[in-house]
C-alpha cells in the first residue's frame, strides 16, 4: 500500500513538473481527452468506494474485511477492481493534460504496482469467497471491456 501512495504521488508530481507543452491540435486534443479520463477515472473509482462502503466491505488494505460479502454490484458488474481502475485511469488523464515521458512513466509504474496489489487480493478473495473464481473468469480485472 505505502507503494501505491508513492506510485500516486510520483504520478502527480510528474505531471506537476512537466516541462511546458508545444500548443498545437494534437495538444489540444490529448488534453481533452485527459480530462475526460480524469472524470471517468474519479467517477470509477467513487463509485467503487460507494458501493463498498454500502456493503460494509470497504478496506484500504488488501485482505478482504471480515464478515463482509462479495459484491458484484454496481461497478464491480464491469471490473472486479474498479478502485484500482479508476486511479489508473485518472491519473492516465492527468498525464495528458500537459504530456510528457515522466508523467507516462509513472502512470505505467501505477498500473503495475496496482497489477500487483490486485494480484495478491484476489488470491485472498479466492479463499474467502468461494464463487470469486467465477467472478473472475466473467469480469475485466480493472477496466471494463479491456482488462
Amino acid at each position: 500500500m505505502i507503494l501505491q501512495f508513492a506510485c500516486l504521488g510520483l504520478v502527480v508530481a510528474a505531471v506537476n513538473t512537466a516541462p511546458p507543452a508545444p500548443g498545437g491540435a494534437l495538444l489540444d486534443a490529448a488534453r481533452v481527452a485527459g480530462s475526460a479520463l480524469v472524470a471517468l477515472g474519479a467517477f470509477g473509482f467513487g463509485w467503487g468506494v460507494v458501493q463498498l462502503a454500502r456493503a460494509r466491505a470497504l478496506t484500504a488494505l488488501p485482505h478482504p474485511v471480515a464478515g463482509a460479502s462479495l459484491v458484484r454490484e454496481g461497478p464491480y458488474r464491469f471490473a472486479r477492481h474498479p478502485i484500482y481502475g479508476g486511479l489508473i485511469v485518472g491519473s492516465l488523464g492527468l498525464a495528458l493534460l500537459n504530456p510528457w515521458l515522466g508523467s507516462v512513466a509513472a502512470v505505467g509504474l501505477l498500473a503495475v504496482v496496482l497489477d500487483l496489489k490486485r494480484r495478491r487480493e484476489e488470491a485472498w478473495l479466492v479463499e474467502r469467497y468461494p464463487a470469486y473464481e467465477a467472478y473472475g473468469r466473467q469480469t475485466k480485472a480493472l477496466v471494463p471491456f479491456v482488462y
